[in-house]
């Protein structure tokens, strides 16, 4: 089954909603309520604000970024000018001909989609902190990744390929040079492959991601042949002349993942990119008001212990003690400036009671037993004697320093899982991921990634 076109707007759509309310969200006058701005706090987010507005940009522009990585002498700009159908990119026999990476645009047929084919430096030829970032970013930037090869395939090559994955982009394997190498395909390149891996996770997980279907062979710049030429007066001579490129097969490739999956990858890089903005612009927030936010959760965990100390009904008191860990979370949030309603905040409490809920049990498992034990001992003040009334107050401030130790460990857990912003809401990016994610058919680059997509919203 493929994706229909219908199916791939409504990828585009559903992520443009996201990342609109997003920028509505974290524009300067909603993000602070009735809260005067912060203008210390505005200018640390302003990068985070701008990336936001990028991947909206992107997504607008309808632009699938096609980057070209591999080692010096494999190609990659010659493979680049193939797919263009021009000589724009420098190529030769000297290392480094690319000394940074360079930009330009494809139109495809049909037009629907620009492409930015995106020329990189060898990744053997800069310095490994250097190349390492520059790869990055690249690499994020990029829907698709084309990794070029010529020859046998080297550990560095192999080290390299792995990193790369590392970005859970769609990735194709070009073999470049084909024309020197004839006895190589695509089934050959992918044994030669196995054959380097090592048995590490990362090596499971390029076989798993990496098929033969993403190995190309091509030759984007062929050696010159020699050719036998007759004249009509009987003369013989030999010229030598460029064959044209064999980049056909790649460019069908290409087209047809684009035409497959294009706006769906778009759609998901441009909310991937929207994640990490609120991710950053959350854990900054949550930098600026760390102080705010500590005395906050004292004053509830106070509030809480008061209230569960002097109830004198032990259901209430549970019953109660949520209610104000929900108010302390909802709380929290609008002390950040992040978007949170009741239903999010339930859903909050819930993960933190998955995730630390050892704690939060012993809490409702104490309140219990001591909740009914002061009920007892509330009766027996009312019926009996004085010592009994003693006994409720002992009881009454055991249960509610429990209770205001539990609304401390709710905050401070509550603060770990803000600072991914409003990522998980109704709208939120990684919930629009894990939507669309959810509709990828098989037979797709997607359908293949998306476990690892997952697991980078876990």
């Amino acid at each position: 089954m493929k994706p229909n076109a219908s199916q791939q707007e409504s990828h585009i759509l559903q992520a443009r909603a996201s990342l609109q309310q997003a920028l509505s969200w974290y524009s300067s006058f909603r993000r602070h309520g009735d809260r005067a701005p912060q203008p210390e706090l505005q200018a640390a987010v302003r990068t985070e604000l701008q990336s936001l507005k990028a991947a909206l940009d992107k997504l607008d522009r309808k632009v699938i970024h096609i980057a070209a990585f591999g080692l010096v002498s494999r190609g990659k700009s010659a493979v680049v000018n193939a797919l263009l159908g021009q000589k724009l990119f420098q190529t030769g026999p000297l290392h480094g001909v690319t000394k940074y990476p360079k930009s330009a645009r494809w139109t495809p047929p049909g037009g629907k989609i620009q492409v930015e084919l995106i020329d990189t430096p060898g990744l053997d030829e800069i310095d490994g902190q250097t190349r390492a970032q520059m790869a990055t970013e690249v690499a994020q930037q990029a829907d698709l990744i084309l990794f070029i090869v010529a020859g046998d395939i080297t550990r560095v090559e192999y080290e390299a390929l792995c990193e790369l994955r590392e970005s859970q982009k769609p990735l194709l394997l070009v073999f470049n040079k084909i024309d020197l190498y004839p006895e190589q395909d695509a089934n050959a390149i992918y044994a030669q492959l196995r054959t380097l891996g090592t048995g590490k996770l990362q090596d499971a997980t390029l076989q798993q991601a990496l098929s033969p279907d993403e190995i190309v062979c091509v030759a984007a710049e062929p050696s010159p042949v020699q050719v036998r030429v007759e004249y009509p007066d009987g003369r013989v001579e030999y010229e030598w002349e460029t064959p044209p490129p064999q980049i056909d097969e790649l460019r069908h490739k290409i087209l047809n993942i684009l035409n497959q999956e294009g706006r769906s990858l778009l759609a998901l890089n441009a909310l991937f990119q929207a994640r990490e903005a609120e991710t950053q612009l959350a854990q900054k927030t949550l930098e600026f008001r760390e102080e705010e936010a500590e005395a906050l959760i004292w004053k509830y965990a106070q509030y809480k212990s008061i209230a569960v100390a002097v109830n004198p009904i032990a259901i209430i008191d549970i019953i109660g003690g949520i209610i104000a860990d929900l108010a302390l979370i909802r709380a929290l949030a609008r002390l950040y400036g992040l978007p949170m309603t009741s239903f999010e905040a339930g859903n909050l409490w819930r993960k933190i009671f998955a995730s630390a809920g050892s704690n939060i049990l012993s809490e409702i498992g104490s309140s219990v037993f001591i909740g009914f034990s002061k009920s007892t001992a509330a009766v027996a003040s009312i019926w009996e004697s004085p010592a009994a009334l003693a006994t409720y107050g002992t009881v009454a401030a055991a249960q509610g320093a429990i209770a205001g130790y539990g609304a401390y460990t709710v905050g401070k857990a509550a603060q770990v899982y803000l600072a991914n912003g409003c990522s998980w809401g109704q709208s939120g990016p990684s919930t629009t991921i894990q939507t669309i994610l959810a509709e990828v058919p098989p037979n797709t680059i997607l359908y293949r990634l998306r476990g690892e997509l997952g697991d980078l919203l876990e």
